[in-house]
């Protein structure tokens, strides 16, 4: 597939993690007792979280190729998940995700629309990660979790912009020309 071709190692070591995360927290749902101290009662135990939240991230692999796209289809999956199982935990691989996806956005964005679109879509991601989270009760926890996103894509911003500077090849004295 021509979007895989840009995916080096490091991204597939980031999506791994990530989706070992999911698992995690996917597990933590499907087990859960309803005694378990959660802030909303968790509505399903339905093994369907697990894959559902690892698909959520699989996204990751294509953020140098198609940021926006992977943010949005994060995002699509996850507000999918919200109509499917209701209230259970979301934020503990959710959050995680925005602020990959947050701080690839600054690095990987080609111009300012796609940096528009982008926090569009990480707003969206975190407000169907937030919206019916048994952990956090609901989506108040953004007036923290949108600025560390927004941090994180002014630094991923810092880090494009800095390898950009240091990778244009600078031209000899003796080569310039003078007019």
């Amino acid at each position: 597939m021509e979007l895989l071709k840009r995916v080096r190692p490091m991204d597939y070591l980031l999506t791994g993690a990530l989706v070992v995360v999911a698992m995690l927290i996917g597990l933590e749902n499907v087990n859960a007792k309803s005694a378990d101290d959660v802030a909303h009662v968790i509505e399903s135990h339905s093994t369907w979280i697990i894959p559902v939240f690892v698909l959520a991230v699989l996204p990751v692999l294509l953020r140098r190729s198609a940021i926006v796209a992977a943010i949005w289809a994060s995002a699509a999956v996850v507000g999918a998940s919200v109509l499917m199982f209701g209230w259970i935990v979301r934020c503990g691989f959710g959050l995680p995700l925005s602020f990959v996806l947050a701080y690839s956005l600054g690095r990987f964005a080609k111009n300012r629309s796609e940096l528009g679109a982008g926090l569009l879509g990480l707003v969206a991601l975190q407000v169907a990660v937030l919206i019916r989270d048994s952990a956090t009760d609901g989506a108040g926890i953004m007036v923290a979790t949108v600025p560390i996103a927004i941090v994180l894509t002014a630094v991923g911003l810092f880090v494009h912009n800095r390898t950009r500077t240091v990778a244009a090849p600078v031209q000899p004295q003796a080569e310039r020309v003078h007019a």
